[in-house]
């Protein structure tokens, strides 16, 4: 079932109305050049007006808060959005020109809504998603669409096998050890091959669902019924979730190398570097670009507290929200920051990866640095949670940067502002609707103090609902204003 959204037709408030639902069928949908009957004209660098005959359309696959930036981004460029997500009211609902609300593992309903609409772009921005709706629509072109990156890219990286199997056996890049298993009993053997601690995630989850770090073999058993529980989709009836296991990779420092492919080439952001607490994302950052090998040194501070050296777990340990290996982590220390030469690593890596996977747009390759090792673990062919502080950090974020290379537009390196940047996403916890206390506070907890309130319009268990951004003169000072602001936030669920 498809709802339309309610947009703003124009400033004033009074004027607010439902837009038509009935141009995403009256309009002519895109062709290619010389087609009968179509005002669309794809000459490279032409862009039309919304709700026109004209348009440019692309549409979201996942309307959550880095999907809302990149709708922004894409009607800066002038393109009609078009954003779909499971739940109503989504972020990126709210700024669409229109929305659907489908369930988008369902094919069919996939494929209804993207017939109904015809986009020019398709543009994934989760991973659950009926993947294999987007090949046979690329393969069958029943309008001319483009999948971003391409629909084997969104195939590959939604499915863990298919994406290891091409970094470590096809391009022979560093990984950390790993086994496929069918069952508990492979699990077991698995994990006697691959030692403890070892993590265990399903091939197909999204966020960190399923996934365990396992540090004794009595609770083998634990961790596979949650990754069986916490899959993306259901196994086949009679059949087991298939999982990969990993070898554990006690690593110096965990980093995201934003990679944007685009019709002039390949352009490499500076490192994100990130920090995780219980497993899931609580901060990232980026060094002063005069020097990037620099380190942040005596800031400790995370989410909800200090991050300890050390501290003690259950054996088996359910990793809600997390895709990488890193528990609570230590501050770094100066000095232990990104030589040249794992800069020079991590680009080469990146650059492997998403070449063979082709396309254009922004993709986050995730990697461990151990010692002069970089070890590649995930890739995302979309804009990365962590990727959030370049809002803050850089003249054209990774969601603008994304929006011009969907789009064929040229792109250059962006300009980093003056220092170090960072982010401290705000998560809240319980049932309720999200409202916001003390947002005056919080801006003026510190310069450069900005906030994104990402305007989910439920809160079930525990979500991320906004993100505090701040810059500084050093990593430190950058990180210390973040959480200033993310501390002056007050959240009520109502």
């Amino acid at each position: 079932m498809s709802t339309a959204a309610t947009a703003t037709a124009s400033n004033d408030d009074e004027s607010r109305r439902p837009v038509d639902a009935s141009l995403s069928e009256t309009r002519t949908p895109a062709a290619a050049p010389g087609a009968g009957g179509s005002a669309r004209d794809t000459t490279p660098g032409t862009i039309g007006t919304p709700l026109t005959p004209h348009a440019t359309r692309a549409l979201l696959l996942g309307s959550g808060e880095l999907g809302k930036e990149v709708t922004i981004e894409l009607q800066r460029l002038g393109i009609e959005t078009v954003a779909v997500d499971r739940y109503a009211n989504a972020p990126a609902h709210q700024v669409a020109h229109r929305a659907h609300v489908i369930d988008m593992q369902d094919p069919a309903a996939l494929r209804s809504v993207l017939e109904t609409e015809r986009p020019d772009l398709i543009i994934p921005e989760i991973e659950a998603i009926a993947t294999s709706v987007l090949a046979e629509i690329e393969a069958e072109q029943p309008w001319p669409v483009r999948v971003v990156p391409t629909a084997r890219a969104t195939v590959l990286t939604m499915d863990r096998e298919g994406i290891r199997r091409l970094a470590a056996e096809t391009l022979g890049l560093p990984t950390s050890p790993y086994r496929f298993v069918d069952s508990v009993e492979e699990l077991r053997v698995a994990v006697g091959e691959l030692g403890l601690p070892a993590v265990i995630k399903p091939v197909m989850s999204s966020s960190g669902h399923g996934q365990s770090v396992l540090r004794a073999f009595d609770d083998v058993d634990a961790a596979w019924d949650a990754a069986q529980t916490g899959s993306r989709g259901h196994a086949a009836e009679g059949h087991a979730v298939r999982c990969i296991v990993e070898g554990f990779v006690d690593f110096d420092d965990e980093i995201t190398q934003l990679t944007v492919r685009h019709a002039g080439g390949t352009t490499f952001l500076d490192p994100v570097h990130h920090l995780q607490v219980d497993g899931d994302y609580a901060e990232s950052w980026q060094m002063p670009h005069s020097a990037p090998s620099s380190m942040p040194s005596s800031m400790s501070r995370s989410v909800g507290g200090t991050i300890p050296m050390s501290r003690s777990a259950s054996d088996t340990e359910t990793l809600p929200h997390s895709e990488g290996h890193a528990e609570n982590r230590p501050c770094h220390e100066e000095g232990s920051g990104l030589s040249e030469a794992i800069v020079t690593k991590a680009r080469d890596v990146a650059r492997r990866i998403t070449d063979a996977l082709g396309g254009w747009g922004l993709f986050g390759v995730e990697l461990f640095v151990k010692g002069d090792e970089v070890i590649f673990s995930e890739v995302s062919p979309r804009p990365h949670d962590t990727g959030l502080v370049t809002l803050v950090s850089q003249d054209l974020s990774e969601f603008a940067l994304h929006a011009r290379a969907v789009l064929g537009l040229p792109v250059a390196e962006p300009e980093r502002f003056p220092g170090a940047a960072a982010s401290v996403p705000v998560k809240v916890a319980g049932s309720g609707v999200p409202v916001f206390h003390h947002v005056n506070a919080a801006l003026a907890a510190a310069p450069t103090a900005q906030l994104r309130l990402f305007g989910k319009p439920r809160v079930d268990g525990e979500r991320r609902v906004a993100v505090a951004l701040a810059r500084g003169a050093n990593v430190d000072e950058a990180r210390a204003r973040a959480h200033a602001i993310a501390d002056a936030l007050q959240v009520e669920l109502c």
